[in-house]
């Protein structure tokens, strides 16, 4: 059985990881008494306690996570 070549593949990572930005995203507020959908979104960004920073590609996927809880979060381009 002959395995798929990866090399497109790891070629249109590349392509898109350059032309992406990355954006860095730190929690400056407490989900204590947040909905709970806005908890899920911070626990889906990566982030569990106050201060804590994650990075991640400037993507509209996150981009509308960060949206949603615009009033918890930081954000700073990378």
């Amino acid at each position: 059985m002959l395995l798929p070549n990866n090399e497109g593949f790891l070629l249109k990572k590349f392509i898109t990881d350059s032309i992406m930005g990355k954006i860095k995203v730190t929690q400056t507020r407490s989900n204590i008494k947040r909905p709970e959908d806005q908890k899920r979104t911070l626990k889906a960004l990566g982030l569990k306690n106050i201060g804590q920073s994650v990075e991640h590609d400037d993507s509209a996927a996150v981009l509308g996570m960060i949206e949603k809880v615009k009033h918890l979060v930081s954000v700073e381009q990378l």
